[in-house]
């Protein structure tokens, strides 16, 4: 009996409507990615872990890529830098401290790696990963930070580069690189900014310029 027939989906699909069915399956292609990686990530895998029919996939996804690629962009963790644009070094920390979260989370954490390990067979992969979950959520952590205080007038903009928005998470990853199976040590988010983002950035105070 094929997923499209099997009787209990389909009656569970009925009880599912809306925003519950979305997360439904956007929670089921997460853990089915983590599980089996993109290339074994199928539509009736995806269906039968969210308890439901392909049908309902298919009236809003052409495939199972599609899916993991919108669920990303929805779980996908955005920093928000203090409005007043007053606690630098805070901000900045706690920027690194969602990466950290990415990292130690056992679901989205897992997928992200396997990923990355698809990215030099799947250049394009890459390419849309950008395009459609890091950039709409604000790219890189600190680089939301970093353009907002340049906005606002607290560092000098010229100093929001392509190698200032990259070096903290850069930092972040090479130490899990490094050191695989082992997260940075407590304290290291606050290390990356004290001795290289904000030296880089020319700021010797948090306190806010006028």
């Amino acid at each position: 009996m094929t997923d499209r027939n099997r009787p209990e989906p389909a009656t569970k699909a009925t009880r599912k409507r809306g925003r519950e069915l979305i997360d439904a399956i956007h929670t089921a292609v997460l853990v089915e990615a983590a599980e089996t990686g993109l290339p074994g990530l199928t539509m009736e895998g995806i269906a039968r872990r969210a308890e439901t029919a392909k049908t309902s996939l298919y009236r809003r996804w052409s495939s199972p890529e599609d899916i993991l690629v919108d669920a990303l962009h929805r779980h996908y963790p955005q920093e928000t830098p203090t409005p007043g644009a007053d606690d630098l070094r805070g901000d900045l920390v706690r920027a690194l401290g969602l990466l950290r979260g990415v990292m130690e989370d056992p679901l989205l954490g897992r997928v992200l790696l396997g990923l990355a390990a698809e990215f030099a067979r799947r250049p394009e992969l890459s390419r849309r990963l950008f395009e459609e979950v890091y950039e709409p959520r604000g790219g890189r952590f600190t680089a939301i930070v970093l353009r907002h205080y340049a906005a606002l007038g607290r560092i000098d903009p010229a100093r929001v580069t392509d190698l200032s928005v990259d070096v903290g998470e850069a930092l972040m990853i090479k130490y899990v690189l490094d050191h695989p199976r082992e997260l940075p040590p407590e304290g290291y988010e606050a290390r990356i900014v004290d001795e290289v983002l904000l030296p880089v950035l020319g700021v010797t105070s948090n306190a806010p310029r006028p």
